[in-house]
């Protein structure tokens, strides 16, 4: 899995929270339950990324999981 999170005019304690959050949504809800392990991801991160809540994070990645399988 590959990040990209641009800028977007925010200091480098954002990106790399929202580095964190995705590394960890990506470990806990898809690789846990084997479903993506033979596929090459790239997530690029959106300006919403940056404010958006671990719940709707999450929701955004499972509802894009639900739509590739």
């Amino acid at each position: 899995m590959g990040l990209i999170v641009p800028k977007f005019q925010s200091t480098a304690v954002a990106r790399n929270r929202l580095r964190r959050r995705l590394r960890e949504l990506w470990r806990r809800e898809l690789l846990a339950g084997g479903t993506v392990r033979e596929w090459d991801v790239v997530i690029r991160a959106r300006r919403e990324a940056y404010t958006a809540s671990f719940a709707a994070l999450r929701n955004d990645l499972l509802a894009w999981r639900a739509a590739l399988v």
